[in-house]
């Protein structure tokens, strides 16, 4: 069933007593046009908040959309844990396919990161454009693989402060390739992880230098090891994503 999100709050109470919303914009045009759906069709609305209703088409306007709530329930397709990922930026379009999977993976929210040996540095309007292609990819990675949330894409940090905000989380995870780490598992083993946060941290294509790596450990950061073989950068999230889903959702 398709499905589409708004913000906390769209939905308003009827004449009829149930819960109504009205999709506009890109989401009307895609219902109407795209799909060609018509009143007394059927679709998915999510409030942000991981809550969705089951929702009927009751009329369809030139730049509208009216639906009507039939019921609703709490979502049970979000992980129990909330994962924010601190990934640094790579060259190219690859941030682009970290997005997609992070989000079909469970991440909760994403934070570029500029670290030293980051080659793309986007500013200015380049980099707006580039916020703008990431959260748009979200919301239809979202759309695509039944969240109920659509991952925040958040403003760019540079390492320490990305180092300091990624820290204060329950599971602060740092994976890096160097001496003095510990397996992914050992880490995940000792929270259980309903309600947990856990922040993961990622290189770009160089990695991280001594003085990063000395510096997460110094913020209270714990070293990971995500096993023998090097990943690359654009693979490294989801297989960790993947690896703490199966720790905490199986």
């Amino acid at each position: 069933m398709p499905r589409f999100f708004v913000e906390n709050g769209s939905f308003s109470d009827g004449v009829d007593g149930k819960p109504h919303v009205r999709l506009t914009g890109d989401d009307a045009h895609h219902i109407s046009r795209s799909l060609r759906m018509a009143v007394r069709d059927r679709l998915v609305v999510c409030d942000m908040t991981g809550t969705e209703y089951d929702c009927v088409i009751t009329r369809i306007g030139d730049s509208f959309v009216d639906a009507e709530a039939q019921s609703t329930k709490k979502s049970d397709v979000e992980p129990p844990y909330a994962v924010t990922l601190y990934q640094c930026v790579p060259k190219g379009d690859k941030f682009d396919s970290i997005v997609q999977k992070s989000v079909e993976c469970g991440v909760y929210a994403i934070v570029p990161v500029f670290s030293e040996r980051c080659v793309s540095r986007p500013e200015g309007a380049a980099l707006e454009r580039k916020l703008e292609r990431w959260r748009r990819i979200s919301l239809e990675a979202a759309k695509q693989c039944g969240r109920a949330i659509v991952p925040e894409i958040r403003r760019p940090l540079d390492f320490n402060d990305a180092v300091k905000a990624a820290s204060s989380a329950d599971v602060p995870i740092f994976c890096y390739e160097g001496d003095g780490t510990k397996p992914l598992s050992a880490l995940l083993a000792g929270c259980d992880g309903r309600g947990a946060s856990i922040s993961l941290f990622i290189g770009s294509e160089g990695g991280f230098s001594i003085d990063e790596a000395d510096a997460a450990v110094k913020a209270g950061m714990a070293m990971a090891s995500l096993g023998r073989r090097i990943l690359r950068t654009e693979t490294a999230a989801a297989f960790t994503l993947a690896c703490i889903s199966y720790e905490y959702e199986r």
